[in-house]
């Protein structure tokens, strides 16, 4: 599929998703991964979905990672995951398999799984409540594993690792250090995965990607400024209602298929 020839509404729809997502991210530090990968498959099938979504996550990822703290990406690599390796590991070896599971499985079975990820994240977001797991090695395989699974799959690894994160760690700073290293190592391994997609991609799909990370840096920055004028609270009821009408999209799309 070559975006070259696809009508220029599909390339303007693209570029409004990606720009509101990230927009509303900067505002309120929700969504941005979960909101387009939703919306785009809704349009596209899965696994391009994941393709054309890979590159801009990425580069969001690493300004995460570049976000305070005084250290370089690789010195915070090294930092945190001298300590959770562990986690950083199971979710690189979950992530592997959740992206192949993109090549090897029904795509309606994912849909269902993506929209059944949403509904946990939604309602656990507007009851303010998150699950939190004992801080075990056990717990931190089965859950590092499984967040990489769901996380290559269908790129909401954070509803599952966050249950983890936040029982081992009281720092908001080390929590969304090591959760962006998992992600991080999540999308080194989709690129692994699906090389041959990525690699099949023509040249107006690559200017197409280059055009999404570079709007969507620019209107996350945006999104980071206006935070301090704006009621962030609006904005994540905001989100959870977009996740809700996308999800209810996504988990139709998956049942009907089944049909």
């Amino acid at each position: 599929m070559d975006m070259t020839d696809s009508d220029s509404t599909q390339t303007v729809l693209l570029m409004a998703v990606f720009a509101l997502a990230s927009l509303l991210h900067g505002i309120s530090g929700l969504g941005v991964t979960l909101v387009t990968t939703t919306a785009l498959a809704s349009m596209y099938p899965l696994p391009y979905a994941i393709v054309l979504i890979i590159f801009p996550s990425l580069l969001l990822n690493v300004m995460t990672w570049l976000a305070g703290g005084g250290r370089s990406v690789w010195q915070n690599f090294i930092y945190y995951g001298r300590r959770y390796w562990l986690l950083a590991l199971t979710s690189l070896l979950g992530s592997i398999l959740g992206a192949k599971l993109l090549l090897w499985v029904d795509s309606a079975y994912i849909l269902v799984l993506l929209a059944a990820v949403i509904g946990y994240y939604v309602v656990s977001s507007l009851l303010g409540k998150q699950i939190r797991l004992p801080d075990t090695k056990p717990v931190l395989i089965i859950v590092g594993f499984s967040a990489g699974v769901i996380g290559g799959a269908t790129n909401a690894m954070s509803t599952i690792l966050m249950m983890y994160l936040l029982s081992a760690s009281n720092d908001k700073n080390t929590i969304a250090k090591v959760g962006n290293m998992c992600y991080f190592l999540g999308k080194i391994a989709q690129i692994i995965v699906l090389r041959e997609p990525i690699m099949a991609l023509g040249r107006g799909e690559w200017q197409l990607i280059a055009v999404l990370s570079v709007l969507s840096v620019a209107t996350l920055l945006v999104g980071i400024r206006l935070r301090r004028y704006l009621p962030q609270a609006r904005f994540r009821q905001l989100i959870l209602l977009i996740l809700t009408v996308l999800g209810l999209r996504v988990g139709w799309q998956g049942v009907m298929a089944f049909l």
